[in-house]
């Protein structure tokens, strides 16, 4: 998929009442970030952007510096990792809808006013999502990621949510607390629990509205041992007892996948 120019003309974060507060944590990601931004641009919805960056060495800075007379906040230090630098920026923020995009994914065209809209005529839902695809940067090619209509069986068997597609209600996310610091992989799985058990159904949005870049340095791909014991326990926490599901999967996605996937 080509890369949009960087940062297009519009209006400066004070110019319109935003409606939607954009975290975006990033760390080294220069290469992703410039796209990542001008999806976010490109919405035409009124947004408040904050990017948290980790203290990167690569070219970030400098896309920062290109685009912060659009930003309504940026920093780049050494900080307490993804999920407090999430929960900064949407802290940072007022709209009344919160997100976060990491600095390697995008937005599709109409995507925020896609949820928006929906999320307006759906005031019951502490949060909204659609569908998104994967990116596989090795190849260029794209799949979708498996999202469905919620459940609490199936959120229980897998995540089917993917956070790329997603928007809260600032009421919902701050009634929670956020993201939850203390996790390092499966963060957004357990706010779309907790999101549910404090507020009732998220509300599908079938429509493809942002993509999950998928390459060699994602978290998920690096660590999926970490990631299967935070999800399990997680499930176990939420949902009372952890679906067979899983321990016939792990060894498969641990193991099998870390020599040949």
């Amino acid at each position: 998929m080509p890369i949009a120019t960087f940062c297009p003309d519009m209006p400066s974060p004070e110019a319109t009442e935003p409606l939607v507060t954009v975290a975006v944590p990033s760390f080294n990601q220069g290469p992703f970030l410039d796209q990542a931004l001008t999806s976010i641009f490109s919405q035409g919805v009124p947004v408040e952007v904050f990017v948290l960056d980790g203290g990167s060495t690569d070219q970030s800075l400098e896309v920062i510096s290109r685009c912060k007379d659009h930003l309504s906040g940026y920093r780049s230090h050494r900080d307490a990792g993804q999920a407090a630098a999430i929960n900064e920026g949407i802290r940072n923020g007022r709209a009344k809808y919160v997100c976060w995009l990491n600095s390697d994914d995008w937005f599709l065209p109409g995507a925020l006013s896609r949820l928006v809209e929906v999320a307006e005529s759906t005031p019951q839902a502490p949060m909204v999502y659609g569908r998104c695809w994967n990116h596989i940067e090795s190849t260029g090619g794209q799949r979708a990621v498996w999202v469905e209509p919620f459940s609490e069986r199936r959120l229980a068997q897998r995540c089917i949510i993917a956070q790329p597609a997603t928007l809260i209600r600032r009421a919902a996310w701050e009634e929670v607390g956020g993201v939850d610091s203390s996790l390092h992989m499966t963060m957004d799985y357990d706010l779309w629990w907790r999101l549910y058990k404090a507020g009732g159904a998220p509300h599908f949005v079938d429509d493809f509205v942002a993509v999950n870049r998928v390459h060699q340095a994602t978290k998920t791909r690096n660590n999926r041992q970490l990631h299967y014991k935070e999800a399990m326990s997680l499930v176990r926490r939420h949902h009372g007892s952890v679906p067979l599901k899983w321990w016939l999967a792990q060894p498969y996605a641990v193991w099998f996948k870390s020599l040949f996937g």
